[in-house]
């Protein structure tokens, strides 16, 4: 191992331990911060199963659940984003601008829309089925814009100009439905699809935990083939890489996580988007380094601004989305302006 792979390597577990010593740090502030403010010493107690009952309730039933969510939403939005980006070799590809998210919300607004009287949304049986419709609104997205950008294969740009069209489609539809809802599901829909962490408990965190805990890997473990993207489609066909196989694997690693993760946060944008430039300018464009990182790094910043959102203007909460949006707009444009 050369001298600038160890300072590589030195620098990726550097980050990765700030990181993590953040996210410990900002969950132990979170779980003392609320409408009811429990001191630092009764969240020890708490902890260790020395607290009051009611104390036990507000940590155990309501702000952990809450922090877990934001953990693994933004991880998986995170690095759903920085797959897109590889795949699409486009720095501006991110699940919400691809339409996405906007997939996976209207098939969770449809089917709130059809079923909430049958299945009530809060139900441990509508926990578990959103994810799974969440993801066929994403998957038909992903093939609409994989059907429609197909070419004698599929160009990035193609992929991303065709990815904006598909999401101005489904916002389309999503607002056409929308006008059609009783004021206040409509209201509750509003806030959802401008990024809430809604019904923040631990069906939700069971339901989301095995698809982060699955695809997360599977994504460290293709992080190669990430790798060889960057030099063309024809040096990683060289390379032995079965390009549009394995481009189409990654594009639905990236399409599940992006489901799994608007079905619990509603339609989060930007996260994706901001957190892979963050750490390619960290780490520098090795995906075995970047993925790693961009899923911590997301899993801090969401966790953060839903700690901002709660608390900011208690007992009033702002929208997580909408504070990672205030947050991630400057940033978007400077990219833009940077974009050839």
């Amino acid at each position: 191992m050369n001298i600038l792979e160890k300072q590589k390597r030195l620098r990726f577990w550097t980050i990765i331990s700030i990181l993590v010593i953040g996210i410990i740090v900002f969950s132990f502030l979170s779980l003392n911060l609320g409408a009811i403010s429990i001191s630092p010493k009764e969240v020890v107690q708490t902890l260790m199963g020395q607290g009051s009952d009611r104390q036990e309730l507000v940590l155990f039933k309501f702000r952990m659940p809450g922090i877990i969510l934001a953990l693994l939403i933004g991880a998986g939005l995170a690095v759903s984003g920085t797959i897109m980006q590889g795949i699409t070799q486009n720095g501006l590809a991110d699940p919400g601008i691809l339409g996405i998210n906007s997939g996976a919300g209207f098939a969770i607004v449809l089917f709130l829309y059809f079923f909430q009287g049958v299945i009530p949304a809060t139900s441990a049986l509508s926990t578990y089925m959103l994810p799974f419709i969440a993801l066929i609104g994403a998957f038909t997205a992903a093939i609409l814009i994989y059907a429609i950008a197909w070419k004698k294969g599929v160009s990035p740009i193609r992929l991303v100009l065709v990815g904006i069209g598909v999401n101005a489609a489904f916002g389309a539809l999503l607002t056409i439905l929308q006008l059609r809802m009783d004021p206040q599901n409509y209201r509750q829909v509003t806030i959802w699809l401008s990024g809430e962490i809604w019904s923040a408990n631990w069906n939700f965190v069971f339901a989301l935990l095995p698809w982060m805990l699955i695809l997360i890997p599977i994504a460290i473990n293709k992080a190669r083939n990430l790798n060889v993207f960057h030099l063309g489609d024809d040096v990683a066909s060289g390379l032995g890489t079965h390009v549009e196989r394995e481009r189409g694997i990654l594009l639905l690693i990236a399409v599940a996580l992006a489901g799994a993760s608007v079905a619990a946060g509603g339609a989060i944008a930007f996260l994706g988007l901001v957190v892979p430039h963050i750490v390619r300018k960290l780490v520098g464009p090795l995906h075995h380094y970047v993925i790693p990182i961009s899923a911590l790094l997301g899993a801090f910043i969401l966790m953060a601004a839903d700690m901002i959102g709660s608390n900011i203007l208690a007992p009033t909460t702002i929208p997580v989305g909408i504070v990672v949006s205030i947050v991630s707009t400057p940033y978007f444009v400077y990219l833009l302006m940077k974009t050839n």
